[in-house]
């Protein structure tokens, strides 16, 4: 613990931005390539941190062209033009692909509308292709400004001063097709869009028992592809990076009747639009169609998702996922000098990273290079570690061996939903089930939680059982808040009877609790010494051990919905603010991240104690907002952020301290929070943990199997199953004790705190931040050591 001790001396070495100034600086924004959701988000948090930070910011209009083309297309930003660009799609600044910028002259011409402006710093939203000519006008500067000057256009004086260009770069397309970041800007949008319309197909094919070929972006990479494959359980996906095998066309065939021999009603089939078979020929929607007609008989449509997938309003991942890059932009550049190289700021797991601009570029080329050289697993392990797990986990999901292929475990584990119902429940489920299945144990569902555990709910659950499940909403299997207890004998005893060699609880707060109570009691029964592993799934986001569970990804696009649909009310009526009461219990994240995704004002919660003052202070500084041309605000209240301070409290205050300069309405979101179909992110999170959990299963099941029976009683063979910055970590529930508040439910330290001076910021609030852990430029990195035992990658 001497590291503890020392902590005081520590601060020193802390960095807050209050000490970056911008002043006497202009940054310059563009959009540029193809559009994607999102964009407008990062254009937003760049202009508000820009000017925030005393910095000119300038837009740059059509993207390269309106850089070459001057004139009304490079314009001042101001705070206010920013507004209500949060929630809409594509990009509001326009993009256009520039033929002119490729050429000397037009980068020469760029170079003479920025000297003029004084600009030096660009912040670049694009694809790859955008981001290296950046670069290339970046190492091009110098020169430029010599030939300007020798052409008389500008003064040496003018070249002295703006002698270096700072470029960074975020990344911008929802191919998710550039190595280095984990997702870009658009991508979780784009997914969005294909869910929607994959649920809405999968009523009229189930209907009509018919095949549905669905055609989804991606020309060079499989992303879209293979995410929704897993997210919808699809039958089969072909994708750019892994051709399949010579004779694919049988081995489908047999699969998709294999499936309709199951009982399943429908087939779905994904298709990446740049998809090529073992010989580099393109395998096209249609040709997969007259195949499957051809070979089955079936009845099969085509549909081909087409631009619908970059249009739309940005989820709430994209807001986020931006406006932190955005800000994070903008700190690059202040701390840029004169020998940094260009870089892109991106986010790996939770945490924003910067990286050279130029390694990520070769790197996301070689992957083009490997697939055009045929090395098609040089390609996906190219990709990245979430790419090749994706890729992994579709394979063990889709794919039912015959049952004389399986290994034979002999053992019995059971899987059961605990706490209230989280969308994404089913989807843990069915990957558990499955996986548990192809690794050869007999799974058990239990039904009605600890309760359904103690009272016998508990049957055998079957591969075909779960199909369909993924993109159901709520727990089907059903979900009790009953802790265990005080009902120990009984538990044990069913535990007995049907053998139960291993456990998975999926849920919230209570399946925690009811974990560390089974591990506690250990000593007096030996049917808990099993290996028991949680999984965390639960709206609040609530639980020590993970920075993420199953659940808070939809409800937080279920609060910004309905808080962009609150905003438009609004459009018509002048001045007027919203108080909106959010879910989570004690714990703020629901309220925090919602707010910074659906541009909040201010936003009260419990971790974060405010008095009478601070609500005189946001009423202050809404009445200052009013007379500017935004004239609406948004409130966002945590329901246990204060016992006095209630939602009725704050709005009545409102009211009445707003009066006759604004006026109030209230809303309570409730339940709608919990409901809903779960969201590609959820859907996708929650499969991949719940493999990796049942992975570990069987791996500890294995190491405590001896004398003929499963005996496991150390610590670290009860564990929650968490993401902790950039990696899935199993954690010994017994060591996450002291890590948790339990009268308040939440944990002692929560990672998105840091995330509440950006939403303050992008409010117009000064505020100080910390911002030591960001700015650290890293590189990227290819090859990699086994993962540990206990972590791995998302």
């Amino acid at each position: 613990m001497a590291g503890e001790m020392a902590a005081p001396k520590r601060q020193d070495t802390r960095k807050f931005f209050e000490n970056l100034s911008g002043a006497g600086k202009s940054i310059a924004v563009l959009t540029s390539g193809g559009d994607a959701q999102g964009m407008n988000a990062a254009v937003r948090a760049v202009v508000r941190m820009g000017i925030y930070v005393g910095a000119k910011v300038y837009f740059i209009h059509e993207g390269y062209q309106g850089m070459v083309d001057g004139g009304a297309n490079i314009e001042e930003a101001t705070w206010e033009s920013v507004s209500s660009m949060l929630q809409v799609g594509g990009t509001v600044i326009g993009s256009a692909r520039c033929k002119e910028f490729r050429t000397h002259e037009g980068r020469l011409k760029a170079a003479h509308n920025l000297v003029q402006r004084g600009i030096t710093n660009l912040c670049v939203i694009g694809g790859d292709g955008s981001l290296t000519g950046a670069n290339l006008f970046r190492e091009e500067w110098s020169g430029l400004l010599d030939e300007l000057v020798q052409q008389g256009l500008i003064s040496e004086e003018a070249a002295r001063s703006n002698s270096a260009l700072h470029i960074v770069g975020m990344v911008g397309s929802i191919d998710n097709d550039f190595c280095g970041t984990d997702m870009t800007i658009g991508t979780d949008s784009a997914l969005h869009r294909i869910i929607e319309v994959v649920d809405a197909i999968m009523t009229t094919a189930q209907s009509h028992q018919r095949t549905f070929v669905l055609e989804v972006m991606g020309r060079h990479c499989g992303y879209l592809a293979l995410v929704s494959a897993l997210a919808c359980g699809a039958d089969w996906v072909f994708i750019p990076e892994m051709p399949p095998e010579d004779g694919w066309e049988d081995n489908m065939c047999q699969k998709l009747s294999e499936n309709r021999a199951d009982k399943k009603r429908l087939n779905i089939i994904i298709v990446a639009e740049g998809a090529i078979d073992a010989h580099n020929k393109a395998i096209t929607p249609d040709y997969i169609k007259d195949l499957v007609v051809r070979c089955l008989g079936f009845d099969t449509r085509v549909t081909i998702l087409g631009h619908v997938q970059r249009g739309g309003t940005p989820s709430a991942f994209d807001r986020i996922l931006a406006s932190r890059m955005g800000v994070e932009a903008v700190l690059a550049l202040l701390e840029a000098s004169a020998n940094t190289p260009a870089c892109v700021v991106s986010l790996v797991g939770n945490q924003a990273v910067r990286l050279p601009l130029m390694e990520c570029v070769q790197m996301t080329q070689e992957v083009q290079k490997a697939m055009d050289e045929k090395k098609f697993d040089e390609a996906v392990r190219l990709r990245g570690r979430s790419f090749e797990n994706n890729l992994t986990t579709y394979r063990l999901l889709s794919y039912r061996k015959a049952d004389s292929e399986l290994p034979n475990s002999s053992f019995n584990v059971a899987v059961m939903n605990v706490g209230a119902p989280a969308a994404g429940m089913n989807a843990a489920v069915r990957s558990a089930v499955r996986v548990g299945i192809a690794e050869g144990h007999k799974m058990f569902a239990v039904n009605d939680g600890f309760e359904g555990l103690y009272k016998g709910q508990i049957k055998e659950i079957k591969w075909g059982d779960v199909g369909g499940w993924t993109g159901q909403g709520g727990s089907l299997l059903g979900t009790k808040r009953t802790l265990p207890a005080k009902h120990l004998d009984k538990i044990a005893e069913q535990m007995r009877i049907h053998n139960i060699n291993a456990l998975l609880v999926i849920g919230g707060f209570e399946a925690y609790v009811g974990l560390l109570e089974l591990s506690a009691a250990r000593d007096k029964y030996d049917e808990f010494c099993v290996p028991m592993v949680m999984v965390p799934a639960t709206v609040s986001n609530n639980i020590p051990g993970s920075d993420l569970s199953i659940g808070s990804d939809t409800a937080l696009n279920a609060i910004t919905d309905t808080c962009d649909r609150i905003k438009q009310s609004a459009s018509g009526t002048k001045r007027r603010v919203f108080i909106i009461e959010t879910m989570g219990g004690y714990c703020g994240y629901l309220a925090t991240v919602g707010g910074l995704a659906a541009g909040a004002d201010t936003v009260y919660i419990y971790e974060e104690p405010f008095d009478i003052r601070d609500l005189q202070a946001n009423v202050e500084h809404l009445t200052q907002k009013m007379k500017t041309s935004i004239q609406r605000g948004l409130v966002l209240r945590n329901e246990n952020c204060n016992e006095n301070f209630t939602t009725d409290f704050i709005y009545q205050l409102y009211s009445e301290e707003g009066h006759g300069v604004f006026d109030c309405r209230k809303n309570i979101l409730g339940h709608m929070q919990q409901g809903g179909a779960p969201s590609p992110f959820d859907r996708n999170f929650s499969t991949k943990i719940a493999a990796k959990a049942i992975q570990w299963i069987t791996r500890t099941l294995k190491e405590s199997y001896k004398g003929g029976r499963v005996f496991a009683n150390s610590d670290d063979t009860a564990c929650l199953l968490g993401m902790r910055r950039r990696a899935l970590v199993f954690q010994p529930v017994s060591q996450l004790r002291d890590e948790t508040d339990f009268v308040h439910r939440i944990p002692k330290e929560q990672w998105w705190l840091k995330l509440r001076p950006l939403m303050k910021i992008l409010a117009k609030y000064k505020t100080s931040y910390d911002v030591s852990d960001s700015g650290q430029l890293e590189h990227v990195t290819r090859f990699r050591a086994k993962e540990s035992k206990t972590s791995a990658a998302i």
